[in-house]
């Protein structure tokens, strides 16, 4: 018997160990680090090592077999409930890797469409108008591309039905019938999301119109409006079904049938870096896109959702882009795991302006390393049957679909946007408390920053894109650096100062505040005389050990204060006089705040 109680039996089969075994080597290693006190349950390692998402849920440090022993069938890939896939296998022997175009230069972009489709890339996702792709121009884009073998995605928020019109002409044209997946992409909630102005659901009747003779889709619920505002999982998913239903009933007043509607309707999810939740998110909106096809009598496959999953926005850094390869190759692999048809890795420097002909390889290269090198798409659903995801899967469907019922309870989804809108107003403030503690790390911006990077230059957009960034606050930090540096106090020998230096500096650097290190020291004269070389900044941070803090700590602040500092800074958790203590667990961004306007007073 397991110390919480139940049968005491091995995580998983052909294993000799035990479910309490764990518990006792997980618990020794715990209380070394001072995480667990001596006199706690070995089963509080499960309570401490747990995660808890922005959305409430808790996610299990390891997977075991009572996680999923009660969940619903997930059924086979290609079948109901679609949990799995909504194909039995990948048509391409992977995703469809979709290019993403927005620059307003047609010669230059009909250029990119070549080289992509040339170089790995099968669907094409076009942003058009507003500024971005004039709708003129598509026609010119268009004209060598295969739209029997490549997909066409339009994005036209300020002008849908021109745009529609104006691809609706080049297949008529051309005379094909266009590969599956083109869709003219109509979204005018997506569009009074993003405050684009385009609220009439009277264009999604005429999209439909203009789609069916050409066997394309009509309508897209892209999400990522509201994940691009800062929402959460959960959010995004309830908003993807309140707008899907919502799209579904006009089209069925309009007169189609409700197996036609969802045959005209395609989605649209963000994928982020946290590459279990995405996972789930994608499986969990496959599985409740089924229940509502369900419900409202859909017998066909278009009971499957198609997903179209494009790597975060809000997660991109505009300091040290770069490490966006990253952030955007974990959420690629999290899309083509979790089961996207389609997947969109935007280009490193997106934050920074239109993409430029390096960023665009990597961006299509991340795909095909994914599927041709790794083998991820090998297998349909390769975390099917894993204890946590299905669990996680299980949690975000059963949370989405509760905010699904809410948002329905107040009229449906134009009726209930300011209740939407409050619950991601509360989610970008809880993210962003612990974005500022740095519980949520933005590598490069808030934890490893380089203040002497130089960024590349791009050109700007044509088109507007609101996006909350996870790292907005430190960026724009950085974007004002400070005009004086703060002088770090080092106590002892480089070894003995080290740890708190480092830490200080970097915690600095978030904010665009440049540090002088005094070097190593042997008392109170030695820092003095560094803190005289180094100018007599009004701001200064005492870095040492406890044992040194101890023993010359609160002399050296005093010191420090006669000599001019206005501003004392503990690295530590000590008391020794200063003004304010730097470490871990504190609010960086009020911190460094507090210190900017220290140094410029």
């Amino acid at each position: 018997m397991a110390s919480d109680g139940t049968v005491d039996v091995p995580l998983s089969k052909g294993l000799e160990h035990t479910q309490d075994e764990w518990e006792r080597a997980t618990a020794a290693v715990l209380r070394k680090a001072r995480r667990l006190t001596e006199d706690a349950p070995d089963s509080g390692v499960w309570s401490t090592l747990a995660t808890t998402t922005l959305d409430g849920i808790s996610v299990s440090p390891l997977g075991t077999p009572a996680l999923s022993s009660d969940l619903p069938d997930g059924g086979l890939p290609g079948q109901a409930p679609f949990t799995r896939g909504s194909a039995a296998a990948r048509e391409l022997d992977g995703w469809d890797v979709r290019a993403w175009f927005a620059d307003p230069d047609a010669e230059r972009t009909a250029k990119d469409v070549v080289t992509d489709l040339e170089n790995g890339v099968n669907s094409l996702w076009l942003s058009v108008g507003g500024g971005a792709i004039p709708v003129d121009a598509l026609a010119t884009i268009l004209e060598p591309v295969f739209l029997d073998l490549a997909p066409v995605v339009l994005d036209a928020p300020t002008e849908p039905l021109d745009a529609a019109r104006a691809l609706a002409a080049v297949l008529t044209d051309k005379a094909i019938t266009p590969a599956a997946g083109t869709a003219f992409g109509v979204d005018p909630l997506g569009a009074t999301i993003r405050d684009h102005g385009v609220t009439g659901l009277a264009i999604v009747a005429e999209a439909a119109d203009l789609a069916q003779p050409h066997g394309v889709r009509a309508v897209t619920v892209d999400a990522t409006a509201v994940h691009d505002a800062g929402a959460s999982d959960v959010q995004e998913l309830a908003y993807s079904l309140a707008a899907g239903v919502t799209y579904l009933r006009t089209l069925v007043e309009a007169g189609h049938s409700v197996d036609d509607a969802a045959a005209l309707i395609d989605f649209r999810l963000a994928a982020t870096d946290e590459q279990f939740p995405t996972i789930a998110k994608l499986r969990a909106a496959r599985r409740l896109w089924n229940r509502v096809a369900e419900l409202s009598g859909v017998t066909t496959a278009d009971a499957g959702q198609l997903q179209h999953a494009v790597t975060s926005r809000p997660m991109m850094a505009t300091y040290d882009p770069y490490v966006n390869m990253l952030r955007t190759t974990v959420a690629a692999f999290a899309a083509g795991v979790g089961g996207a048809a389609s997947v969109t890795v935007l280009p490193f420097d997106e934050p920074l302006g239109l993409p430029e002909a390096f960023s665009r390889r990597i961006a299509r290269n991340t795909s095909s390393l994914l599927i041709s090198e790794a083998h991820v798409a090998a297998v349909v659903d390769p975390a099917g049957g894993a204890h946590a995801v299905e669990k996680l899967t299980d949690d975000l469907a059963r949370a989405a679909w509760a905010l699904f019922g809410e948002i329905e309870d107040r009229g449906g989804l134009l009726a209930a946007l300011d209740f939407l809108r409050e619950g991601i107003a509360a989610t970008v403030s809880a993210r962003a408390l612990d974005i500022a503690k740095r519980k949520r790390p933005i590598t490069g911006v808030s934890e490893f920053p380089n203040l002497r990077e130089e960024l590349p230059e791009r050109r700007p957009y044509g088109h507007r894109i609101e996006v909350h960034r996870y790292a907005g606050e430190y960026e724009a930090l950085r974007a004002d650096p400070a005009a004086t540096p703060v002088f770090l106090a080092s106590m002892g020998t480089v070894a003995a100062y080290t740890a708190r230096a480092t830490f200080a500096a970097n915690l600095l650097a978030a904010g665009g505040i440049e540090t002088v290190v005094a070097g190593p020291s042997e008392g109170v004269d030695d820092v003095l005389k560094a803190y005289d070389e180094a100018g007599r900044p009004g701001a200064v941070c005492l870095v040492g050990n406890d044992k040194a803090y101890e023993a010359w700590g609160a002399e050296l602040v005093t010191a420090l204060r006669e000599a001019g500092a206005s501003y004392v800074v503990v690295a530590g958790k000590v008391d020794i006089g200063g003004d304010v203590n730097a470490a871990a667990g504190l609010d960086a961004l009020a911190f460094l705040r507090e210190t900017r306007e220290r140094l410029s007073a």
